[in-house]
Order: structure tokens, then sequence, then C-alpha cells
């Protein structure tokens, strides 16, 4: 075939409504070509081009979708209570939302996050804390939503131990201090008070209040959230758990779970999906885990959400938005 060459070094084809057929063929029919060759690859249908030395696909970046607006709520697993006498109880996990008035730990709520459709983010819901045998309860695990990450809950401290630091700080044993929380996400535990009942203090609120302020041994209040269109308290602290008293600490609002008492009750878990602190141990009752996390996005329902196969979710609608609850696992996500 002849070839034509063009000499002139501006080309103009601007009123054609059509486009360019370029030279095509699989990989097997790639010619020897020259440095700036174009061709259509039939075998992956990507265009390529021939350098000084090989064959070259171009770059293709993915098409950007338009921006819109998400508020979140993220809530980090809450903390166990401590296992060993008069134990403290499991801190909350750390609250973070843009939705409504407050934030954790008496914070302002924080700035709506802009999202690109046909992006990808990554969801995690925290796992509860667990207890462990004559010792500190663990922590609870982290949340994330994309750039946001709230900190697990601290666990309660056991006779003699230490309470552990987190969202919000794990409550001290009755020889022991509470542990501190998380700027913005949750308040400190209450420190555990020595003689008489010898009651461990209460994990720390996710936002509403520190371990101990409704009383020694009481976990802290959590925080009203209403992102799914009903008002739901998240992040409330544990009880603290008591030996030679009678009288059990109540947790938090906000899935606190009791401590125990040594001649009964037994303690109680953090209630999953609240990033509740679990209750402590009272002289030989078994203290408690924490209760898991919870993300919630809300979205305008012009949008549709996509969800990795590691999450467990939920979508509904209220009102003009869609309101989608992860409530355990950690995968990716991306709109539509």
């Amino acid at each position: 075939m002849a070839t034509n060459k063009v000499t002139t070094n501006v080309i103009d084809m601007s009123g054609n409504t059509g486009g360019l057929v370029w030279a095509k063929g699989t990989s097997a029919q790639r010619p020897t070509g020259v440095a700036g060759d174009l061709r259509l690859n039939t075998t992956d249908s990507r265009l390529e081009y021939k350098d000084n030395a090989d064959w070259k696909r171009f770059s293709e970046g993915a098409a950007q979708g338009p921006s819109f607006s998400v508020d979140f709520l993220v809530v980090a697993g809450g903390g166990a209570g401590g296992n060993n006498s008069d134990a403290g109880a499991g801190g909350a996990g750390g609250l973070r939302t843009s939705f409504g008035s407050t934030s954790g730990g008496g914070s302002s709520a924080e700035s709506s996050l802009s999202l690109q459709s046909g992006t990808s983010y990554t969801v995690t819901v925290g796992a509860g804390g667990t207890i462990a045998t004559n010792a500190n309860g663990n922590p609870g695990a982290n949340s994330v939503f994309s750039a946001i990450t709230s900190s697990g809950g601290g666990g309660g401290s056991r006779q003699g131990g230490s309470a552990g630091t987190g969202g919000s700080g794990g409550g001290g044993a009755y020889d022991t201090n509470g542990a501190a929380g998380t700027a913005n996400q949750g308040f400190a535990g209450a420190n555990g008070r020595g003689g008489g009942t010898n009651n461990g203090g209460g994990g720390g609120g996710g936002a509403g209040e520190a371990g101990d302020t409704d009383g020694a041994g009481h976990g802290g209040d959590g925080i009203s959230v209403s992102i799914t269109g009903a008002a739901v308290f998240y992040g409330g602290g544990g009880g603290g758990g008591e030996s030679s008293g009678s009288s059990q600490k109540p947790g938090g609002d906000g899935g606190g779970g009791a401590g125990a008492v040594n001649s009964g009750p037994a303690s109680v878990a953090g209630t999953a999906n609240t990033g509740g602190g679990g209750g402590g141990s009272g002289g030989g009752v078994a203290g408690s885990n924490g209760g898991s996390g919870i993300v919630i996005l809300r979205y305008p329902n012009t949008f549709t959400i996509s969800v990795g196969s590691g999450l467990t979710s939920s979508t509904a609608t209220d009102g003009s938005d869609k309101v989608t609850s992860f409530t355990a696992g950690t995968d990716s996500i991306s709109f539509s």
C-alpha cells in the first residue's frame, strides 16, 4: 500500500464531527514500526504507540464523576472491663460525626466530607475489646471512613493494673486511676474509689460526660445522634465493678454495660454497634466485653452506593437522602 505523507505541521479537523480511525490489529500483528507510530491494539482494546524501543500503552485515568456532600457518624469499638476483683470499666469507642451540633468529647460537629463518584473509599467497623483472665480489659478496635478515624475505647483496669487510653478512657480499679480519652472523640475514665464499696471507676463516655459524673462507678453518657432519621445514643462508658457492696453501677446511655457485683448480678457487655464500654468485674464475678462500633453515611438519594463483600451493611431512605449503616467488616465502597 502506498504511503501518503502530510508535509504540514498543522492539521485542522475541527469541522469534522466524526473520529479519526487509527491502524489496528492484535498484539501478534504489531508491525516493527518506528518511533511515533500509533495503533489500536485489538487484543486489549488499548491505544498504543512505538517509542525508540517498544510498543507502549497510553496512560488512562479513571473518569471522574460529580462531587457531592456526605455526612458521617464513625464510632469505634468500646473497651472491655477489667477482670480481677474491683475492676474498672471499659471506655466507650471514640465518636466523630458531622451530623447535628455536637461530636465526641463535647466538641462541635465536624464538617461534612466532599466525595467524588467513581472513587473508592475505605470503611472499617471496629470490634469491641475482649476481657482477659485476671488482666486489664483489651481496647476496642478503630473504626474508619475515608480520612476519618475514631479510636477504640480504652480497657478498664484490673486491681493493681492500669486503665487504657482510647477514644474514651478506661476506668480505674479501686486502687488505680482512670485513663485519658482522645480530644474531640471522648472523655477520660474515672478514678477508682478505695475503701467502702471499693467500686472501680466507670469508663469515659463517648461524648456526653466523663465516667462518675452521675455517681461513683457510673459510666459516662454518650451522645444522641439522629443521622438515621431517629435519635439514637452512641458511646456510653461501662459501669465499674464492686466486690463489697450490693449496688450495681450502670453503664452510660449509649450502650455502656453495667458492672458486676460480687454477690450478683453479673456484669454486662457493651451493646453491639454503639461502641459502648464493657462493665468491670466485681470480686469473683467477671467483667465483660466492649460493644462493636458502627459507621453511618448520609448522602443524596440521587446517588447509588456499591459496597464490597467484606462489609455488612443496609441502606434506607430518609426524605431526600439515603442512609447506609455499616455494622461489621472492612472493605471499599464507591458511589455512582
